[in-house]
Formats: structure tokens, sequence, C-alpha cells
């Protein structure tokens, strides 16, 4: 099963689902806007990237400056940011057998399919 954290809206997160489709694979759809992950999957997820919780987030997004975040916010504060505002989660995000991979470009994803 591969699971992408997808919003509709976002062209690069459009792209890597119809990637994923063309590929045969099944998807399950998570809208993370509407269906937030919770902290445990946040650091699931960060697990399975392989990265830390700014390398999870959108950093360009108004909200991440209105917040005072920056690389030097503490990690704790840093995914409880995204847990209450997951608008700053990057996107898309795409999960396979405890691997996962931001869809930036969509192509990344391939190696965990």
């Amino acid at each position: 099963m591969t699971e992408i954290w997808h919003n509709p809206r976002c062209s690069k997160s459009r792209q890597t689902l119809a990637l994923l489709e063309a590929r045969g694979e099944d998807v399950t759809v998570r809208r993370y806007l509407d269906d937030a992950p919770d902290e445990a999957a946040l650091r699931a997820v960060l697990t399975a990237l392989g990265v830390s919780p700014i390398g999870m987030m959108r950093k360009g997004e108004v909200l991440f400056k209105e917040l005072g975040l920056s690389k030097d916010t503490p990690a704790d504060d840093l995914i409880a940011a995204m847990v209450t505002h997951p608008k700053l989660i990057e996107r898309p995000i795409v999960i396979k057998d405890g691997k996962a991979r931001i869809g930036r470009p969509p192509e990344s994803v391939i190696d965990i399919l």
C-alpha cells in the first residue's frame, strides 16, 4: 500500500498522484489539510524521510514567518507547529513500506515504489 499526503490545489501534489496512478500503485490519498496527522504520525514520517522537522516544512509560507519559526527553532516546537498548522507540512509526501519521500520533483518518489 502506498499513501500520499496530498493537497489537490498543489500542482506537484497532483503530478505526484498521477505518477503513482500511472505506475499502477494502490494509493491511499490522505488530504492532510482536512485529515491532519498527529504528532506520532509526523514523527513516524520524519523517521521514514530521514530528515529533521525543518526539512519537512514549507519555509516559504507566510505562516512560517508569522509564527516566528526558523531553522534554529527546536525540533519539538516545529513538530507542534505542523500538528497545529498542517499547511506548514511540505507536500506531497509519499509513504510506502516504511520509507517516505517528498515529491519535489514528483519523480523523487520513484525509488521507494
